[in-house]
C-alpha cells in the first residue's frame, strides 16, 4: 500500500463541508407513497427492486462514494475529536491539542461546574458551553421578569394611597386661596 501525505485537517473538514452540501438525503424507498413507512434510510433488497437495481428516475442509495475524507471523519467541525465527559478523572486521558470535551446530558449542575473549572486549568475546550450559558441566561432572565413583576404589584399597591394624599393637598390648597 501507498503511505498517504499528511493533509491538513482544516483542508480536509472544508472538503467534508463541501461534499456533503452535494450529498442527497437519503430516503426509504417508497415513504413518499405510503404513509405508514417513515423516511429513515432503509437498504432495498428486493430482487425486483428498482432503488437496488440503481436504476434512472429513483432515488440514490447510500454507497461509500458519498463518504467523507478519511483525515477528517469522526472530527467535529472544529477539528478536535469529541470526547464524552461524565466526571474530572476522565478528564485526565484527555489530550487539549486534539481533543475536545463534551459534558453528559446526564450530570448535575454542581459537577457540571466543577468540570468546567477543571478543564479551564488544564486548556481543554468544552464542545456544549454555549449550551450551558443559554441555560444561565434563560435564569437570569427568570429572575428578572419575578423582580420586575414585584416591583409592579408593590407599586400598585401603592398609588391609591399616593392618589389619595395628592387629592388631599390640592384640596387644601384650594381652600387657602379661597380665604386669602
Amino acid at each position: 500500500m501507498k503511505e498517504q501525505k499528511a493533509v491538513p485537517v482544516e483542508k480536509t473538514l472544508k472538503l467534508r463541508e463541501r461534499t456533503k452540501k452535494k450529498k442527497p438525503e437519503f430516503v426509504r424507498q417508497e415513504s413518499w407513497r405510503h404513509k405508514r413507512l417513515k423516511e429513515s434510510w432503509r437498504r432495498p433488497r428486493g430482487i425486483d427492486n428498482k432503488m437496488r437495481r440503481k436504476i434512472k428516475g429513483w432515488p440514490p442509495t447510500v454507497s461509500v462514494g458519498y463518504r467523507g475524507p478519511k483525515a477528517a471523519r469522526g472530527l467535529h467541525p472544529s477539528g478536535y475529536k469529541e470526547v464524552l465527559v461524565h466526571n474530572t478523572e476522565e478528564l485526565k486521558k484527555i489530550e487539549p491539542k486534539t481533543q475536545a470535551i463534551k459534558i453528559a446530558h446526564t450530570v448535575g449542575k454542581r459537577k457540571r461546574a466543577t468540570i468546567l473549572v477543571e478543564a479551564r486549568k488544564r486548556g481543554i475546550t468544552v464542545l456544549n458551553l454555549k449550551e450551558i450559558k443559554e441555560k444561565v441566561e434563560e435564569e437570569k432572565e427568570v429572575v428578572i421578569e419575578e423582580k420586575t413583576e414585584e416591583k409592579e404589584a408593590e407599586e400598585i399597591a401603592e398609588k391609591p394611597e399616593d392618589k389619595q394624599k395628592k387629592t388631599r393637598k390640592r384640596k387644601r390648597s384650594k381652600r387657602r386661596t379661597k380665604k386669602q
